[in-house]
């Protein structure tokens, strides 16, 4: 049997869709009898929430809004462009003219965090949700 590398399962990875992805990790789940599971970390007592049964988790996925295009539309259009290079000029306007509007989806919170840096810098309000 050929041995697969690193780089081609991880191009298999990518190439797969979140359907089939699903069914990867379960199957993987009952072959080697594994939890994908996130692991937990148990917060000190002190830290605890008033109630014993509430666990208290980090927001890890942001969603990125802008509520407000502000006086500099065409700043706010370029900056938006800038982060997600995928906008066509009409699409981004149409973004920020509609505000309130989500313009990121699940990113993580250093990307949100710099996408808020970036439009607030060219003059939107803008929502980490």
């Amino acid at each position: 049997m050929a041995k697969i590398s690193n780089e081609d399962l991880l191009k298999t990875v990518e190439e797969m869709s979140v359907l089939e992805l699903s069914e990867f990790v379960k199957a993987l789940e009952e072959k080697f009898g594994v939890s994908a599971a996130a692991m937990a970390v148990a917060a000190p007592a002190a830290a605890a929430p008033a109630e014993a049964g509430e666990a208290v988790e980090e927001q890890t996925v942001f969603n990125v809004v802008i509520a407000n295009g502000g006086a500099t539309k065409i700043a706010v259009i370029k900056a938006l462009r800038e982060l997600v290079p995928t906008l066509g000029l009409s699409e981004a306007k149409g973004l920020v003219d509609s505000a309130p509007k989500e313009v990121m989806t699940a990113v993580n919170k250093k990307t949100a965090e710099e996408a808020k840096e970036k439009l607030t810098a060219a003059g939107a309000t803008v929502e980490l949700k």
